[in-house]
C-alpha cells in the first residue's frame, strides 16, 4: 500500500501545510440517517471483523467511537469491541485515568479493556517508534507509533480511533467569547503570547521561518467559519490525508483495517445535512445534538484536553539530540548551530520532532530491529489477541 509521505520542507519545519483542490461534487447519499444513525453505521464493518480494536484514550473522540461501536455491536449481537489504552508513566499531563474509568464502567466493557503501560517506550526514537522507523521511515504525524502495537493486536481484524474529530467537530477557531470581558481577555492573552516567527521556528533559518510561519497562519486564518465548509475543508488538508494513509499502511501491514469513523463519509454529510449553515458551533454542542439522551452523559461530558509531550520526549530522544554532531540535516531549511544550541536545553522544541526521528534514522541506518522481548500479560484474555510486541506490558482489566 502507498503511504503519503512528509516531504523533506515539512520534515525540517514540523510542519504539514497545504489543502487539496476540491473534488467534483457528488450528491448527498440517499437515505441519510441523523448523524448518531451514520455513525452507528460506520462502525459496523469493523465490528464484523473482529477482534475489533478501539484506540481508547478517554478524551471525547474516542469515547464517543467506543461507546457507538459498543452500541452496534451489542443491537447487531456481535462481539463487543476492545478497547485498548495506553498508560504513562512519569507524564501527569498525559494521565486520563479517571475519564477512562467512569466511561468503561459506564459502557460495561471492562472485561475487554486492555491497557498498555509504557515509560520510555513511546519515545519519539524509544524502542515502538524504532520498529516502524525502520519498517517506513519518517512518516506523519510522529507519533503514529503509539498505534503500532495496537495494530499488533488487531491483527486478522480491524482498528477503529477517533481520527478527524478535533478538525471535524472542533476546528481550529474558537467560539465567539460569551461577553465583552472575555473577549478582551483573550486579545490581551494573545498579546502576551505572540511571538516572532524566527522565536517560533528558531532551527530554521530567519527567511524560511518567516515564510513558514505566514504559511502557517494563512491556513489558520483559511479555515471557514460555517460548519459544511469546514468539514470538508479539513478532509482536503495534507495532514488529515497523511495521517489516514499512514494508519491504513500500519494497519494493511497487520492484515487489518483501520477505519476512522469520524471520517466516514455518510456521517460527515449527514452532519452537514443536520448543522452545516451555522457558524461557530462548538464541539459541546455538536456532541450534545448527536448523541441527546441516547449514550451515557459521561461520554460527553466536557474535559481537560490532555498533552503527549511527557510521552513522547524521554531519554531516548534526551540521549541523541545531545550527541548528534549537527550533520545530516538540510541546511538550505535549518540552521545547524541554532538547533544544536535549542537541543542544548530540555525540553526541546516539539516542532522539530520529525527532524529528531529523521537524523536518528540517518545515524542508524538498516540493522536489525529492536531486540524482541516477551509480552507480558496480566489476568487472562477474553478472545485472541496478538501479542503487542516487545517492551509492552498488556494489562487485561475484569
Amino acid at each position: 500500500m502507498t503511504v503519503l509521505r512528509p516531504t523533506p520542507f515539512d520534515i525540517c519545519t514540523g510542519t504539514v501545510l497545504g489543502v487539496d483542490a476540491p473534488a467534483p461534487r457528488r450528491p448527498l447519499p440517499s437515505g441519510l440517517p441523523d448523524p448518531l444513525g451514520a455513525l452507528d453505521a460506520a462502525m459496523l464493518a469493523g465490528l464484523s471483523r473482529p477482534p475489533c480494536v478501539v484506540s481508547f484514550s478517554g478524551g471525547l473522540d474516542s469515547s464517543l467511537v467506543l461507546a457507538v461501536a459498543v452500541r452496534a455491536a451489542r443491537r447487531e449481537g456481535l462481539p463487543d469491541p476492545v478497547p485498548v489504552t495506553w498508560r504513562f508513566t512519569g507524564a501527569p499531563r498525559a494521565d486520563e485515568s479517571d475519564w477512562q474509568e467512569r466511561v468503561i464502567r459506564a459502557l460495561r466493557v471492562g472485561e475487554s479493556w486492555q491497557i498498555l503501560r509504557a515509560e520510555d517506550e513511546l519515545d519519539l526514537v524509544g524502542p515502538v517508534a524504532r520498529r516502524l522507523l525502520r519498517r517506513y521511515g519518517v512518516v506523519h504525524p510522529v507519533n503514529l507509533h503509539l498505534h503500532l502495537p495496537l495494530a499488533e493486536l488487531a491483527t486478522g481484524g480491524s482498528l477503529l480511533t477517533g481520527g478527524g474529530g478535533d478538525q471535524v467537530l472542533a476546528g481550529w477557531r474558537r467560539p465567539p467569547a460569551a461577553s465583552l470581558r472575555a473577549r478582551l481577555g483573550w486579545l490581551r492573552h494573545a498579546a502576551r503570547t505572540r511571538r516572532r516567527p524566527t522565536e517560533v521556528f528558531g532551527w530554521l533559518r530567519p527567511e524560511v521561518a518567516r515564510s513558514v510561519h505566514r504559511a502557517s497562519r494563512a491556513e489558520e486564518r483559511a479555515e471557514p467559519r460555517r460548519l459544511r465548509q469546514r468539514i470538508y475543508w479539513h478532509t482536503r488538508r495534507r495532514d488529515l490525508l497523511m495521517t489516514c494513509s499512514a494508519l491504513a499502511a500500519l494497519a494493511a501491514d497487520h492484515q487489518a483495517t483501520a477505519i476512522q469513523p469520524l471520517l466516514d463519509e455518510r456521517f460527515l454529510a449527514a452532519l452537514a445535512l443536520h448543522a452545516g449553515d451555522r457558524r461557530g458551533v462548538s464541539r459541546d454542542e455538536l456532541l450534545a445534538e448527536i448523541v441527546r439522551d441516547l449514550l451515557p452523559a459521561v461520554v460527553i461530558a466536557p474535559r481537560r484536553k490532555a498533552r503527549f509531550r511527557e510521552v513522547f520526549l524521554r531519554e531516548p530522544t534526551r540521549e541523541f539530540v545531545r550527541s548528534w554532531d549537527g550533520t545530516g540535516a538540510d541546511t538550505d531549511l535549518v540552521d545547524p548551530d541554532t538547533l544544536r544550541a535549542l537541543w542544548s536545553r530540555w525540553p526541546i522544541p516539539g516542532g522539530t520532532a520529525s527532524l529528531v526521528q529523521q537524523l536518528w534514522l540517518a545515524a542508524n541506518p538498516g540493522g536489525a530491529t529492536e531486540p524482541a522481548n516477551p509480552t507480558r500479560l496480566t489476568g487472562s484474555l477474553t478472545r485472541p489477541v496478538h501479542p503487542a510486541g516487545p517492551d509492552i506490558d498488556v494489562e487485561v482489566r475484569s
